[in-house]
């Protein structure tokens, strides 16, 4: 009954951040905010729901699947700030940029860009 309440509550932790990060992809006002939305999806909501995925496998005492879902988890966790990233510089090189930027170290450490 406690694993039971364990998994739901981190299925609905996930939901909770994949809503949080979908309403933040509506109303962010510019690329950069809203890509910290989206990794905020890809991170905490995808996070809590494989844990979930994971106490579930394991409390039915299927150790290959649970390793598996920690694995994507640990995965996920790893690429997807890197991947957000690589999208924003890859953003700001075709000159997409915030209209209100104060500080601008990417552009001062990389004058040709």
């Amino acid at each position: 009954m406690i694993v039971r309440i364990i998994i739901d509550l981190f299925l609905i932790l996930g939901c909770f951040f994949a809503f949080a990060g979908a309403v933040g992809l509506l109303r962010m006002p510019d690329s950069f905010t809203r890509m910290q939305s989206s990794t905020n999806i890809a991170t905490f909501g995808v996070l809590w729901t494989v844990l979930g995925v994971a106490v579930y496998a394991f409390s039915n005492q299927n150790f290959v699947f649970g390793i598996k879902t920690v694995m994507i988890g640990i995965f996920i966790v790893l690429t997807s700030a890197v991947a957000g990233h690589a999208i924003l510089k890859g953003g700001y090189k075709h000159g997409i940029r915030p209209e209100n930027l104060v500080v601008d170290e990417y552009r001062r450490d990389n004058p040709n860009e």
